[in-house]
C-alpha cells in the first residue's frame, strides 16, 4: 500500500525541521512509489520519542477510531443477524420463506429458502471482496468507506420495500457485497496505526461489538415487538432503524485519514510519533501501490492457509446462530419474546470474553493461539449439552448450553489478532485481510446449510455434530500454526541483530518473510 497523496507530502514537509529529523522535503519528493508512505515522514534512522507524548497520541488514535469502529462494525452484525428476530415477527410468513409440507404426519416445514437467505448475503460478500480489497488499497479510504456506508445504508432501509423471497434474496445478495468493505477495512486500518502488541486489544474491541450489538439489537427488537399497529410491519420498522444508523455511521468514514501520516486529527509533531513508534514491529504503515510478488508470497505461505481454515471452521456457529438462533431457542418452547432476551446472555458472554482475551493478549506474551483453543473447548461443550438434552417445555440445559456458545465470538477475534498480527508488507495485509474475509464468508454459508428442518425431532443432529468437527479442524489448525510460529522464530533469534539495518528496514514495505528482524506473536 504504498501512500504517496500530495496532501500527505504537504504534510510531511512541515511536520519536522530537518534539523532534528533530517531533510524530510528531499525524502518526500524522492519516495519511491514501492516504499511505506510513512519513509517521507521518519526516513529510516530510529528517532528517540516521548513515552509521554506517545501516551497521548495513542489516546488520541483510540478515541478517534476505536468508537466509531464499534458502532459500525456492530451495524454489520446487527444488519446481517435482525434476520434471525424478523423471521419471528412476520417475515416468514410475508415473503413465503418457509414451505409447509401438509402430505406429511405432522406436516413438515422445510426452512431451506430461509438458509439460502441467510447464505445469499455471504456470497455477496465474497463477490464484493475483490473489488472492494482493491478500493481500499488504490483509493483514499475515507472517501470510499464513506460512499459505499451511505449505499449500504439505502439498501437496509430498502429491505422494507421487499414483498417476496426472491427479492429478499436479491436484497441480501447485494447489502453483502457493499459491507464486505468494513470487516477488511478495518483490520487494515488497526494494523496500519497500532503496534503488534496493541493490535490484540484494539481487533478485539471492535470485534466485541458482535456481542455488543446481540444485547443491543435484542433490545430493540423486543421494543418493536411491542408494535401492534401503523403503517408498517413490525419487521419493516427493524430495517428503516439499522438503514438509518447506517447512515449515519457513513458520515463518519468520510472523516477517517488514510494513514497517521495525514491523521487531521494529530498535530504535525504528533503524527511523527505516531508513525516512528511503529518502526519497531516491522510492519509498515500504508502503502498505495499494489505488489503482485506479495500476492503470491501469500498465497504460498502455510500460515495463510492455516489462518484461513482456522476462521472458515470457527465461523460456521455464527452462520447458524446469527440466522437461526431465536427460531431454535423458539424450539425450547419459548416464545418468540422470549427467544429473542435469550440472545441477551449469549451477546453477553461474546462481549466480555472477546475483551477479556483482547486484555490478556495485550498483557501477556504468546498467549494468543493458547486463549483460542481454550475459548473452543465451551463451543464444543454447549453444541454436545444443546443437541444431547431434554427439548422439554423450558428446559434449561439447551438454553445454557446455546449461551455458552457465545465464547466462539473470542475464538474469531483471536483469529483475526493472530492473522493480522503475523503479516507484513503491505499487499500483504491486504491479502491476508481478504484471505480471513473469505474464510469467514465461507463459514457463514456452510452454518445455514447444517441445519436440516426434517430432523428437527433429533435435534438437528447435522448442525451439532457439524459444528463440533469443525471445532476440532479450529484446534489442530491452532496448534500448527503454533508449531509454524515458533520454530520460524527461533530460526531468526539465532540470527545476527544489527540495529542501524533494522531501522532502516521498517518502512520498506518489505513482507514478514522478506525483513529478518520481524518476529511472529503467538
Amino acid at each position: 500500500m504504498s501512500e504517496c497523496a500530495p496532501e500527505e507530502k504537504v504534510a510531511t514537509a512541515g511536520a519536522s525541521s530537518p534539523a532534528r529529523h533530517g531533510d524530510s522535503g528531499t525524502r518526500a519528493s524522492s519516495l519511491s512509489l514501492d516504499k511505506d508512505v510513512a519513509i517521507g515522514l521518519v526516513g529510516e534512522r530510529a528517532q528517540d520519542i516521548d513515552p509521554v507524548v506517545e501516551a497521548r497520541v495513542l489516546r488520541k488514535i483510540d478515541w478517534f477510531l476505536i468508537p466509531a469502529m464499534i458502532v459500525g462494525y456492530g451495524l454489520v452484525y446487527y444488519d446481517k443477524a435482525i434476520l434471525g428476530s424478523a423471521v419471528l415477527f412476520g417475515m416468514t410468513k410475508d415473503l413465503q420463506l418457509t414451505v409447509v409440507n401438509n402430505s406429511t404426519n405432522p406436516p413438515t416445514t422445510n426452512t431451506s429458502r430461509l438458509s439460502w437467505a441467510t447464505s445469499l448475503f455471504y456470497f455477496g460478500m465474497l463477490a464484493g471482496l475483490y473489488p472492494m480489497t482493491f478500493a481500499l488499497q488504490r483509493f483514499n479510504l475515507g472517501r470510499i468507506l464513506g460512499a459505499i456506508v451511505i449505499f449500504w445504508s439505502l439498501i437496509c432501509m430498502l429491505t422494507a420495500a421487499v414483498t417476496s423471497w426472491q427479492g429478499l434474496y436479491a436484497q441480501r445478495f447485494f447489502l453483502g457485497f457493499v459491507e464486505s468493505i468494513i470487516p477488511t477495512g478495518f483490520m487494515v486500518i488497526v494494523s496500519g496505526y497500532y503496534t503488534q502488541q496493541e493490535q490484540a486489544l484494539r481487533q478485539s474491541w471492535w470485534f466485541s461489538s458482535t456481542g455488543l450489538f446481540t444485547i443491543i439489537g435484542g433490545a430493540l427488537n423486543y421494543g418493536f415487538a411491542q408494535i401492534t399497529g401503523g403503517a408498517l410491519k413490525r419487521w419493516q420498522y427493524i430495517y428503516i432503524l439499522a438503514g438509518c444508523l447506517t447512515f449515519l455511521f457513513g458520515l463518519w468514514c468520510f472523516a477517517i485519514p488514510n494513514s497517521p501520516v495525514s491523521a487531521w486529527f494529530l498535530r504535525p509533531h504528533e503524527r511523527i510519533v505516531a508513525v516512528e513508534r511503529l518502526r519497531k514491529g516491522q510492519t509498515g504503515v500504508r502503502c498505495q501501490q499494489i505488489k503482485f510478488e506479495q500476492i503470491k508470497e501469500s498465497i504460498l505461505d502455510i500460515k495463510l492457509w492455516l489462518v484461513f481454515i482456522m476462521m472458515a471452521s470457527a465461523y460456521t456457529v455464527n452462520g447458524a446462530v446469527s440466522g437461526f438462533g431465536p427460531l431454535i431457542v423458539s424450539t425450547f418452547g419459548w416464545s418468540p419474546l422470549e427467544s429473542i432476551l435469550w440472545q441477551f446472555p449469549l451477546g453477553g458472554l461474546c462481549l466480555i470474553d472477546i475483551l477479556l482475551c483482547g486484555y490478556l493478549s495485550s498483557k501477556i506474551a504468546n498467549i494468543r493461539i493458547i486463549l483460542l483453543i481454550v475459548n473452543c473447548l465451551p463451543v464444543i461443550a454447549g453444541c454436545a449439552m444443546i443437541w444431547k438434552s431434554e427439548w422439554s417445555y423450558h428446559a434449561p440445559t439447551p438454553v445454557a448450553g446455546y449461551s455458552i456458545i457465545g465464547t466462539f465470538g473470542a475464538v474469531v477475534s483471536l483469529v483475526i489478532v493472530i492473522g493480522m498480527g503475523n503479516v507484513a508488507g503491505a499487499t500483504k495485509k491486504s491479502t491476508m485481510a481478504a484471505a480471513i474475509f473469505v474464510a469467514y464468508c465461507v463459514g457463514n454459508i456452510v452454518g445455514p446449510q447444517l441445519i436440516n428442518s426434517e430432523t428437527k425431532k433429533d435435534h438437528y443432529p447435522e448442525l451439532w455434530t457439524g459444528l463440533i468437527i469443525c471445532y476440532c479442524i479450529t484446534i489442530a489448525a491452532s496448534v500448527a500454526l503454533y508449531y509454524v510460529l515458533w520454530r520460524e522464530n527461533k530460526r531468526r533469534a539465532a540470527l545476527p541483530m544489527d540495529e542501524e539495518e533494522r531501522d532502516r528496514l521498517a518502512f520498506q514495505d518489505l513482507t514478514d518473510k522478506e525483513n529478518p528482524y520481524f518476529r511472529y506473536v503467538l
